[in-house]
C-alpha cells in the first residue's frame, strides 16, 4: 500500500507540473565568452575595495598606514564552471594586486612621510553563485558563497627611514594583508546580489508585445545546473494585455534540448505559437473588413457577376452601394511543427454584402474559408520573428454542395487578394517578433533553426552587443548600499 500511494503521489504531482512553452540551455561553451567579460567586470569591482587605515606601535616607533588604493589588478588564472548544486563557479588562482598607499612614521621627534607602491600576491578567490526562481518567476542570484586569500605581500620601502621601515615591514604587510582578506569577499557579494541581480532585472518575465498581447516568461522552476550546461524553463505563453488572468492550458508536447554543441539553445513548443494566435482571437484582432473601394476593382466586378441574380432583385437604390468583403477568423489558429517544416491551419468566415447609405447592409452570401500558412522562424539578435505564406486556400458554402460548386471561380482571385492585400500585413507584424528572455546587451549569432516533432529549436552563438559594467551602470539600483556594510555576508575566514 506504501508504495501504491508513493505512486499515486508521483503521479499526482507529474499531472499538476506545468510544462514550459519555452526553454533556454546555456552550454560550458559559452562560458569561456561570460568568464572573459565577466572578470573585466569584477576586475572593475575589486578595484573599488578600500581598505582601512592601519596604525600601530612598535617600541618607541608610531606608524600610520593611509590612503590605500587598488591600483591594477591581474587575474592570470582562472576557471568558470557549472556545478550541479551551486550552479556556477568561479575560480581564481595566483592573482596579483598592485597597491598604492601613505605612509606615516613618528619617532622621538624624527617624522617621515610619503606615498610607496605595494603588490599583493598569490590572490586566490574561490565563489559560486545560486541561481534560482523568485516569487514573481524572475531568475535571480539568490546567494554567493566566497572564500578569498593573499598569501603574501611585498612593499618597497624606502626614504629616511628605510631600515626602520624594513625593520616593521613584517607588521605592516601583515596587518594589511588581513584587511584586504577581509573586503575581498563583501565586494564580491555584493556585485552577485546587487549588480548582477540588476542585470537579470532587465531579463523580461511579464511584458508587453505591442497594445492586444503581452508575454509571460515566468520560470516555471528554479534553474538546473549540469557538469556541462544550464538549463531554464519558462512559461512562455502569451495573453490578451485586456484579460491579464486569461490562461490558456498547455498540452502540446514538451521541447526537449538534448544538443549541447552551441554557446546556447533555445526550444519553442506548438504552445507557446497556438498561445499567442489565441490571444490575438480572443482580443478581437484576427478579422478584416475592406468596404467600397478598399476591395479590389477586379474582385469588386467579379463579386458583383457572381452575385448578379441576388443584386438585381434588389431596389435600384441598394444595386450600386458599396461591396463589403469582410473576413473574420472563426477559431483560434493552431500551429503543427513537423521535422518537415511549421504549418499554421485557420478557418474563417467571409461575409459579402452591400453597404447602402444610412441602410442596414444587406448579406449577399456567407462561405467559410480554409487556409494553410506555411512559417519560417528566425532568431535575430535577441528576437523571434516569423516569416508567413499562404500555401493552401478553399472556400466553401455552409449551405449547400451546389452553391460550392459555384464558387470555384471566387478561389483564385480571393487567393491574390489574400497574399496582395492580407498576408503582407500579417508579416508585417510578426517579423516585428517578440523578445526572448535574455537580458539587455547579450544577442544571439549565426543562429540555426532546426525542426522536431512537436517543437523546434534554436542554436546560437553569444554575444556581447554592450558591456557588462555598460549595461550594469544604466540599470544600477538607486541605492545599492555599501558592499562593505554590516548586512553583507562574513568576510572570507581564510588563514593570514
Amino acid at each position: 500500500m506504501a508504495l501504491f500511494g508513493a505512486l499515486f503521489l508521483a503521479l499526482l504531482a507529474g499531472a499538476q507540473a506545468e510544462l514550459p512553452g519555452c526553454k533556454i540551455r546555456i552550454t560550458s561553451k559559452a562560458l569561456e565568452l561570460v568568464k572573459q567579460e565577466g572578470l573585466r567586470f569584477l576586475e572593475q569591482e575589486l578595484e573599488t575595495i578600500t581598505i582601512p587605515d592601519l596604525r600601530g606601535r612598535e617600541g618607541h616607533f608610531y606608524y600610520n598606514i593611509s590612503e590605500v588604493k587598488v591600483m591594477e589588478l591581474q587575474l592570470t588564472s582562472s576557471e568558470l564552471h557549472f556545478q550541479p548544486e551551486q550552479e556556477l563557479m568561479l575560480q581564481i588562482n595566483n592573482g596579483s594586486l598592485g597597491l598604492r598607499f601613505r605612509r606615516q612614521l613618528l619617532y622621538w621627534f624624527f617624522y617621515d612621510g610619503g606615498y610607496i607602491n605595494a603588490s599583493a600576491e598569490g590572490v586566490s578567490i574561490h565563489t559560486a553563485l545560486q541561481l534560482s526562481r523568485d516569487p514573481t518567476g524572475r531568475i535571480k542570484v539568490s546567494n554567493v558563497s566566497c572564500q578569498a586569500s593573499v598569501s603574501r605581500m611585498h612593499a618597497a620601502f624606502g626614504g629616511t627611514f628605510k631600515k626602520v621601515y624594513e625593520f616593521l615591514s613584517m607588521f605592516i604587510t601583515s596587518g594589511m594583508r588581513f584587511l584586504l582578506n577581509q573586503q575581498i569577499c563583501p565586494v564580491l557579494y555584493h556585485a552577485g546580489t546587487v549588480l548582477l541581480n540588476s542585470l537579470l532585472d532587465t531579463v523580461p518575465v511579464r511584458s508587453a508585445v505591442d497594445e492586444l498581447v503581452g508575454i509571460d516568461y515566468s520560470l516555471v522552476k528554479d534553474p538546473v545546473a549540469s557538469a556541462s550546461s544550464l538549463d531554464m524553463e519558462f512559461r512562455g505563453a502569451f495573453f490578451p494585455l485586456a484579460e491579464g488572468n486569461w490562461s490558456l492550458r498547455n498540452r502540446a508536447v514538451e521541447p526537449q534540448l538534448p544538443e549541447e554543441e552551441r554557446m546556447v539553445y533555445v526550444a519553442f513548443s506548438e504552445f507557446f505559437f497556438d498561445s499567442a494566435m489565441e490571444s490575438y482571437f480572443q482580443a478581437g484582432a484576427l478579422k478584416l473588413s475592406l468596404v467600397g473601394a478598399k476591395v479590389p476593382h477586379d474582385l469588386d466586378m467579379l463579386l458583383r457577376a457572381t452575385y448578379f441574380g441576388n443584386i438585381i432583385l434588389l431596389s435600384p437604390a441598394v444595386i450600386d452601394s458599396p461591396l463589403k468583403l469582410e473576413l473574420q477568423v472563426t477559431a483560434p489558429p493552431r500551429c503543427t511543427i513537423k521535422p518537415s517544416g511549421t504549418t499554421i491551419s485557420v478557418t474563417a468566415s467571409v461575409t459579402i454584402a452591400l453597404v447602402p447609405p444610412d441602410q442596414p447592409e444587406v448579406k449577399l452570401s456567407s462561405m467559410t474559408m480554409d487556409a494553410r500558412l506555411s512559417a519560417k522562424m528566425a532568431l535575430q539578435g535577441k528576437v523571434l520573428r516569423t516569416q508567413l505564406d499562404l500555401r493552401r486556400f478553399r472556400i466553401y458554402s455552409n449551405q449547400s454542395a451546389l452553391e460550392s460548386l459555384a464558387l470555384i471561380p471566387l478561389q483564385a482571385p480571393l487567393k491574390t487578394m489574400l497574399q496582395i492585400g492580407v498576408m503582407p500585413m500579417l508579416n508585417e507584424r510578426t517579423w516585428r517578433g517578440v523578445q526572448i528572455p535574455l537580458p539587455e546587451g547579450i544577442d544571439f549569432v549565426r543562429e540555426v533553426v532546426t525542426n522536431h516533432a512537436g517543437f523546434l529549436t534554436i542554436g546560437a552563438d553569444l554575444h556581447f552587443a554592450k558591456g557588462l559594467r555598460e549595461v550594469i551602470e544604466k540599470n544600477r539600483p538607486a541605492n545599492t548600499g555599501d558592499p562593505r556594510a554590516p548586512s553583507a555576508p562574513p568576510p572570507s575566514m581564510a588563514a593570514v
